[in-house]
């Protein structure tokens, strides 16, 4: 299985990007996915997350009520919009596959995608 992350770039301060992970071989499309990000010099921390139906979400403390993550089980692909972003979203994001949606950290993941870097500049 292959999780291709893509979306990433450069974007100002109060900008938008929305980020994209596209399954190919098993596409796990009955599994939760989420999204992680890892800044400079920091551990890699919890985003957003997403139950295999899309019916349930879940979002860490620093990007609620700006990033909406959904899912596109017949295009295999999950996507986290960002909005209003910070200097402090600036990381490295990687998408994932998750064993269980009611545990949210990396210990969690079954399947790492490569990451897409996301800066936001002031």
């Amino acid at each position: 299985v292959q999780l291709q992350a893509s979306g990433g770039g450069l974007v100002q301060v109060g900008g938008s990007l929305r980020l994209s992970c596209a399954a190919s071989g098993r596409t796990f499309s009955n599994y939760p996915k989420g999204w992680f990000r890892q800044a400079p010099g920091k551990a890699r921390e919890f985003a957003a997350a997403i139950s295999w139906s899309g019916g349930s979400t879940y979002y860490g403390d620093s990007v609620k009520g700006r990033f909406t993550i959904s899912r596109d089980n017949a295009k295999n692909t999950v996507y986290l919009q960002m909005n209003s972003l910070k200097p402090e979203d600036t990381a490295v994001y990687y998408c994932a596959v998750l064993f269980d949606i009611r545990m949210l950290t990396t210990e969690n993941v079954r399947v790492w995608g490569q990451g897409t870097l996301v800066t936001v500049s002031s």
